[in-house]
């Protein structure tokens, strides 16, 4: 229920009454003072807690890059078995920019399921991004090692089960 006030606004003449729309109008721009739209939308969405908005970017970055640069890495190995071209060095532009994409998905992702089960934003941030960092860091290191393999012509199977061959 609008309640009008007893007195009309100063500069509005005491013969002009005041319509239904217009006191609705005073009545929301004497609550919010001098905020503009954009500003009362913000008051009402919060998207800080919990960030599932966030986590959904994050893995949809994280997806997209990653097949991108999946799909990266097949062409450069296509075209080392037609044409012999080199596959290192692996840090090249196209190829960096969508694993650099991937770590910054896998950051937000992880950063923001932290931060539903209740981890502070700033800690849960920075817990995902070292520990992205370090993942990402390994699996590009094993990559360009088993490119090395690949071009030296003595490629042998993955073992994940013995770690002394990753460090």
């Amino acid at each position: 229920m609008i309640r009008l006030p007893a007195a009309l606004p100063q500069g509005t003449p005491n013969d002009v009454p005041l319509a239904g729309a217009q006191a609705m109008i005073e009545q929301a721009s004497d609550f919010f003072g001098d905020l503009n739209d954009a500003e009362i939308l913000l008051e009402y969405a919060r998207f800080d807690s919990p960030p599932y908005v966030l986590a959904g970017m994050g893995l949809a970055m994280a997806l997209l890059c990653g097949l991108t640069f999946s799909k990266l890495v097949q062409d450069r190995l296509e075209a080392w078995k037609q044409d012999r071209l080199p596959l290192l060095p692996l840090a090249r532009r196209e190829t960096v920019l969508p694993y650099i994409g991937l770590t910054i998905g896998v950051t937000l992702f992880i950063g923001a399921s932290l931060q539903v089960f209740g981890f502070a934003a700033g800690a849960a941030l920075l817990v995902a991004f070292l520990l992205s960092l370090a993942t990402a860091g390994a699996l590009w290191v094993q990559l360009a090692r088993l490119m090395q393999q690949v071009e030296a012509g003595n490629f042998k199977a993955v073992d994940f089960d013995n770690f002394d061959e990753f460090f």
